[in-house]
C-alpha cells in the first residue's frame, strides 16, 4: 500500500503540472479531486494496518 500511495502522490504531481502548464486542453481538476480521495484512502488503509501489527 506504500508504494501505492506514493505512485498516487506522484499521478497528483504530474495532472497539477498538466493543469498548471495548460499542455493538454482538459479540465483534470476532476481528476485531481479523485486523486486526493484515493491518496486518502490508501493513507488512512497505510495508519491502520500499522496500527493493527503494533496491537498484536
Amino acid at each position: 500500500m506504500t508504494i501505492a500511495s506514493k505512485e498516487a502522490r506522484e499521478s497528483k504531481y504530474w495532472l497539477e503540472l498538466i493543469q498548471t502548464s495548460k499542455i493538454i486542453d482538459i479540465d483534470v481538476l476532476d481528476l485531481i479531486n479523485l486523486n486526493n480521495e484515493l491518496i486518502k484512502l490508501l493513507n488512512s488503509i497505510i495508519l491502520t494496518s500499522k496500527g493493527e501489527t503494533r496491537r498484536k
